[in-house]
């Protein structure tokens, strides 16, 4: 790496705790779709809710193809510090050495992980969905073979937590914080329908402007103030945010949960002061290590059938009192409007029906596409 190219994070998974999955001398094939190109590539594997070191076979990594093949004399062995094989710490991650492969933008890229191990549930799984298909082969070490053959197939991320690039020093990143409605939960499979996807298309089809990477951290129920299915927004910020390689930017989206309460614990159901002051401390950790903090307005879910009884208009209150203050911009750099993008100017405490996808919480493929037609690119200059 000379002083004119640094590493830039092209596409990420934020870990969590996978749920019920358990392993036993299986390979993964994991197929993440980059942001930006590149022509050296680094991946990073996360073992951060395992109960004790995580041992990896072997790791390869090369363009895919299709289903879960890899086109002929892509792939290429990953390393970790010169060797093949490697044990990741309770809690940790491993970043593989450089490796050489042409990706261009875009692109759908397979990381393949043989995992020689007895992998029970009670390991401690890191994984969550990645609403695509990913692959799980047979037992055995199948990760250099460029048609992995298939035991199954899982729509999760496992272990897989970044795929970065060596890229101009000029070169940013955008990393997406959010939720479900960031991970583009019931949008289509293997659509990349979600707007921090829709971003990335936006920043690469423009003409002229900074090269820009865009890095999804959204997880399915995250809070800001309180931990459910892994860490809170507060919690993870350092590790999803502020250790991204290449960061310059992020877009803060989240509240929608902490709202909702889903334990439905008395001591968790949230004041408008309270997400406030959270979403603030974003603003101040972001902005010290010089990065542009984004807020995002939560959209609509009233009378939402994901979680029945989930809005009630005291918690319609309080999201109106968030969105007001973030339309201040506060402490923030700037603001993007989601609720404004996706609400029904006559009834705008839902989305408009074209953009819902059903269930009043989620939007739909459409509903998602203007998240990110929402957001000017400008920002990014």
């Amino acid at each position: 790496m000379t002083d004119t190219m640094h590493w830039v994070g092209t596409w990420t998974a934020a870990p969590a705790p996978g749920e019920g999955a358990a392993f036993s001398n299986h390979t993964l094939r994991m197929i993440p779709r980059v942001s930006i190109g590149g022509r050296v590539l680094r991946v990073r594997i996360s073992n951060a809710y395992g109960a004790r070191p995580l041992a990896i076979g072997a790791a390869y990594v090369g363009l895919r193809s299709t289903g879960p093949g890899v086109m002929p004399g892509s792939n290429r062995r990953l390393t970790f510090g010169r060797e093949s094989s490697a044990t990741i710490a309770a809690g940790a991650l491993i970043v593989s050495d450089p490796v050489e492969l042409a990706v261009e933008p875009l692109a759908d890229v397979a990381v393949s992980v043989h995992l020689p191990g007895d992998l029970p549930a009670s390991f401690g799984i890191t994984g969550r969905y990645a609403r695509q298909t990913n692959y799980v082969s047979p037992p055995g070490d199948f990760a250099a073979e460029e048609v992995m053959p298939v035991g199954r197939l899982t729509d999760d991320w496992y272990f897989v937590c970044g795929v970065d690039v060596l890229a101009p020093r000029q070169t940013g990143a955008i990393v997406a914080v959010g939720d479900s409605l960031t991970d583009a939960n019931i949008s289509t499979h293997d659509g990349h329908h979600s707007w921090p996807s829709q971003l990335a298309r936006r920043l690469m089809a423009r003409p002229s402007g900074r090269l820009m990477a865009v890095m999804n951290q959204g997880l399915g129920g995250n809070r800001i103030l309180h931990d459910i299915r892994g860490d809170s927004g507060l919690r993870r910020f350092d590790r999803d945010v502020l250790a991204q390689p290449g960061v310059t930017h992020t877009i803060i989206m989240l509240g929608t949960n902490d709202l909702r309460n889903r334990p439905g614990k008395a001591e968790e159901e949230v004041t408008a002061p309270q997400m406030i002051a959270g979403l603030k401390q974003f603003a101040v950790r972001g902005q010290a290590r010089g990065i542009k903090v984004v807020g995002g307005t939560l959209t609509p879910f009233e009378n939402e059938t994901f979680l029945p009884g989930a809005w009630n208009p005291r918690r319609e209150a309080v999201r109106q009192a968030v969105n007001d203050w973030l339309r201040k911009a506060e402490g923030f750099d700037a603001v993007v409007d989601f609720d404004r993008a996706l609400r029904d100017p006559g009834h705008p405490t839902q989305m408009l029906p074209i953009y819902d996808c059903g269930d009043h919480l989620h939007p739909s493929d459409l509903g998602y596409r203007t998240m990110g037609d929402a957001i000017d690119l400008g920002l990014f200059e």
